[in-house]
């Protein structure tokens, strides 16, 4: 049997900035990225003011008319960046009962004709009405890049945690200007009795990190530990809920894990679960597959002591070993939004879906 866990460890972000106490933060960190793939950072560098602002503006934007949501449809924007309907969305074949908008990172798309497709995968976003909901996009542009700092800062003492020099990961990444990193904003409705309990299905994230935003006081999110058991992680306020995604799980061969996690939709008689995760991505160039990273025999024992976990409910982003980054979420994407892909990605659509759209796709 495998090492187990039974919750999700609460890390203290103020502890890196005292030399006497960064190294009890680098410790728990390893224990984290080894052994739980989840945990959650409390007192971290993001404005409480910013982010307060932002949760204010959530219920204001679903509540926006249906015409006006519908004017940022995702299925306009060829980097699936944009408004998707309830229901939209599926994973394992099951519908994902949330509704969200996506946004990015200011970026300029450095996609020409003749280049690879997957760098069309990231540019501008779409905005609702700034009429209709003065201030919005100033605030979440202001947290995305306030998320993005402490990614970045964050991925250097992960690279401690590894036994790695702090810049060790920086290869990854590319010039700011040549960077995006993308966020969600997610409404899981309240079930009326007719829906099943699936938010969203069992998954890994694809990137390097996630950090997500718990936006209500609603419980909902699973994470499978090393048994294949579902363990709760409840809303602690003032955190963030970060993991590994399945490209950092694949360029530290398995040291670090990607920990398969779904959301239940909140219960009969229960208000509406809203959230915002902030997906930390690389370079959309980068192939996994030729890099190598030398740890210390003594970091690469404490996965031999972990053990391998059961099998998961989650398969998706298995791409790393053969393609670019970009091409592997860019997979990934057309797997979950096929209406974007027919419109903006024909080849890709025709080689993932032969006879035209389906009534259930699955991206995992």
């Amino acid at each position: 049997m495998a090492a187990n866990f039974s919750s999700v460890p609460v890390l203290d972000f103020a502890l890196v900035s005292d030399n006497a106490t960064k190294p009890e933060f680098i410790l728990q960190l390893r224990h984290a990225l080894i052994n739980v793939g989840f945990l959650y950072l409390d007192n971290h560098t993001v404005s409480q003011k910013v982010t307060n602002d932002l949760i204010d503006y959530i219920p204001r934007l679903f509540d926006l008319p249906q015409e006006a949501k519908n004017q940022i449809l995702m299925a306009n924007s060829p980097h699936f960046l944009g408004y998707s309907r309830l229901g939209a969305e599926f994973t394992k074949g099951k519908t994902d009962y949330r509704e969200q908008f996506d946004f990015a990172t200011p970026h300029e798309t450095q996609w020409k004709p003749g280049a690879p497709e997957h760098l069309r995968l990231w540019g501008p976003s779409q905005w609702p009405d700034e009429g209709l909901i003065p201030g919005f996009k100033n605030t979440m542009e202001t947290y995305l890049q306030q998320v993005q700092a402490l990614s970045y800062q964050f991925i250097s003492l992960l690279a401690e945690a590894f036994g790695l020099p702090s810049d060790a990961l920086n290869k990854f990444y590319d010039a700011d200007k040549f960077m995006q990193h993308r966020g969600k904003v997610v409404k899981y409705p309240a079930n009326d009795g007719s829906l099943t309990d699936q938010g969203v299905g069992p998954h890994y994230d694809a990137g390097f990190l996630t950090f997500l935003l718990v936006a209500s006081p609603h419980r909902g999110l699973q994470v499978q530990n090393l048994s294949g058991q579902w363990i709760d992680v409840p809303p602690i306020p003032g955190t963030f809920v970060v993991n590994i995604g399945k490209a950092l799980e694949f360029v530290t061969r398995g040291l670090a894990r990607a920990t398969s996690h779904r959301v239940l939709s909140p219960p009969v008689g229960s208000t509406p679960r809203y959230s915002v995760p902030f997906f930390q991505n690389i370079s959309l160039n980068a192939c996994l597959a030729d890099e190598v990273l030398d740890f210390p025999s003594e970091i690469l024992q404490l996965k031999q002591l972990r053990g391998d976990p059961v099998q998961t409910d989650s398969v998706n982003f298995a791409e790393f070993d053969r393609e670019p980054s970009g091409k592997v979420n860019l997979i990934g994407r057309v797997k979950s939004h096929p209406d974007v892909a027919q419109r903006h990605y024909p080849d890709l659509f025709a080689q993932y879906f032969p006879n035209g759209l389906p009534q259930q796709v699955s991206a995992y």
